[in-house]
C-alpha cells in the first residue's frame, strides 16, 4: 500500500490480479469518498462501486495517467453519481444529518507517501472541515477536494469532470468562498490533538464531569460560543447557555450508571459513553462525544449514537468489574 504499481495492460490480467492492484488503494480511496460524502458507510459502498466500475472498464485504462489517478477519477464520479441520486442538495444551516465519524485506527492505515496521508495531516479530515465541505454543491466540492486537498492540477480536474480549466478555476473560487463561510474563524489556529498533554487533561476532566453528570463543571469547560449537534438527529445548539439548557432538558442531569472509554476519531479526541443495563449485567453503548478544542476550551461537541461503536472498534459492552479493552 502506498506504491502505485503501473500495470502494463489491464485488459490482459485476471480478476484476482486486478483486485490485488486495486486493493492497495482501498483506504485512501475510502477517505477520499468519505470526504466527498460525509458518511463512512456511503464511502464504503462507493469504493466497492468504484472497484466494480474499474474492473468492467479496465480496457479504458490507457496508461496516460497513473493507475491511482485512474481509480480516483472513477471514485470521484461514483461519488457525484450517488450525490445526484440521493443528496441533490447540499447541507444547510451548519449541520450535516448524514455525518458519521471516521476511526483514527483506520486513518493510521494510510501510508506516508499516499496523497490522502498528507491531506489528513493538513486537518482536512476533522469534523468541522467535513461539515463545511458538505455545504458545497457536489461539483465545486469535488473541485475543492481534488485541487486543494489532493493537489491535482486544474487541467487534470477539468479532464475528470469534463469541464474547461476556466470552469474548474471558477468553481474552485466559489468553493473556497463557501468554505470560509462555514469553517470556524479560528481554524488556522487550531492547536492540540488527541495526543496533546493539555488536551488529554481537558478531556479527562470532561469525561469525569460527564460520568458524574456535573453540568456546572461541564459548562465551565466549554467556550461561550460552543456548538453541539447529534447527527442524524436534527438540531444544532449554539452558545453555552443554549447548550446547558439542552443538557438539562434532555434529562442528562442526575443520570447515573455511566462509564466512559477514551478514543479518537477524525484526528480529534473523543469519549465513548456506556450506560449500565441491569438485565444484561453490563454497561452497553450509549453515545460518543467528539470534541473540538481551541485555546483550552471545548468549542464543539458532536455526539454520535450507539450504532457507531462497532465501526469505531469500541467494545460492545463493558463488564461490571471495571475491566475493558480500550482501542484507539
Amino acid at each position: 500500500m502506498g506504491t502505485d504499481t503501473q500495470p502494463a495492460d489491464l485488459g490482459e490480467i485476471d480478476e484476482p490480479a486486478f483486485s490485488g492492484l486495486a486493493e492497495r488503494h482501498r483506504r485512501e480511496l475510502h477517505v477520499h469518498c468519505y470526504r466527498m460524502l460525509g458518511s463512512f458507510e456511503d464511502a464504503e459502498d462507493t469504493v466497492q462501486e468504484t472497484f466494480l466500475r474499474a474492473w468492467r472498464r479496465r480496457e479504458t485504462f490507457q496508461g496516460r495517467s497513473t493507475f491511482r489517478a485512474w481509480l480516483y477519477r472513477i471514485a470521484t464520479n461514483a461519488c457525484l453519481d450517488l450525490l445526484a441520486k440521493c443528496r441533490p442538495e447540499p447541507a444547510t444551516g451548519g449541520e450535516v444529518l448524514w455525518l458519521q465519524p471516521y476511526p483514527d485506527r483506520l486513518l493510521d492505515e494510510l501510508s506516508a507517501d499516499e496523497p490522502e496521508a498528507l491531506a489528513v495531516a493538513r486537518e482536512t479530515i476533522e469534523l468541522a472541515y467535513l461539515v463545511a465541505v458538505q455545504h458545497l454543491a457536489p461539483r465545486p466540492r469535488a473541485v475543492l477536494i481534488l485541487r486543494d486537498v489532493l493537489g491535482w492540477p486544474a487541467k487534470e480536474v477539468a479532464e475528470l469532470l469534463g469541464d474547461s480549466v476556466n470552469s474548474v478555476n471558477s468553481a474552485l473560487q466559489r468553493a473556497r468562498t463557501g468554505m470560509r463561510e462555514h469553517l470556524p474563524a479560528e481554524r488556522q489556529d487550531w492547536t492540540g490533538g488527541a495526543d496533546d498533554a493539555a488536551t488529554r487533561e481537558l478531556v479527562r476532566r470532561y469525561t469525569d464531569a460527564s460520568v458524574a453528570t456535573d453540568i456546572p463543571a461541564l459548562a465551565a469547560m466549554v467556550r461561550e460560543d460552543v456548538r453541539t449537534s447529534m447527527p442524524p438527529t436534527p438540531g444544532l445548539y449554539v452558545g453555552r447557555d443554549t447548550v446547558v439548557r439542552f443538557w438539562a432538558r434532555c434529562g442528562f442531569e442526575g443520570m447515573t450508571g455511566l462509564r466512559a472509554v477514551p478514543t479518537a476519531v477524525n484526528r480529534q479526541p473523543a469519549v465513548a459513553f456506556y450506560h449500565w443495563n441491569e438485565r444484561e449485567g453490563a454497561y452497553l453503548p450509549l453515545t460518543i462525544d467528539v470534541l473540538r478544542i481551541v485555546g483550552g476550551r471545548i468549542t464543539e461537541i458532536i455526539t454520535f449514537h450507539a450504532d457507531r461503536f462497532a465501526r469505531l472498534g469500541l467494545p460492545e459492552r463493558l463488564p461490571a468489574d471495571g475491566t475493558e479493552q480500550v482501542r484507539r
